[in-house]
């Protein structure tokens, strides 16, 4: 059985949080202009969440798994 490239699996893991970020923009950005039925202050909860998660969050990651010196 091979093992498995921790790096790559890390990059994965960035990917996938940066896509759930735009995903989560999005929905915000739905339901802040009244698509949904829920209320506009959801929304802008949601694009907030989805900003930290598609700009901040993936540069956390990379300094914590970062290889040390």
């Amino acid at each position: 059985m091979s093992e498995r490239d921790p790096a790559a699996a890390r990059f994965a893991v960035i990917q996938i949080v940066r896509l759930l970020g735009v995903a989560f923009v999005v929905t915000g950005i739905l339901v802040a202009n009244g698509n949904h039925a829920l209320p506009a202050w959801l929304g802008h909860i949601l694009i907030a969440v989805g900003l930290a998660d598609t700009f901040i969050v993936p540069k956390v990651l990379a300094r914590k798994w970062r290889t040390p010196k």
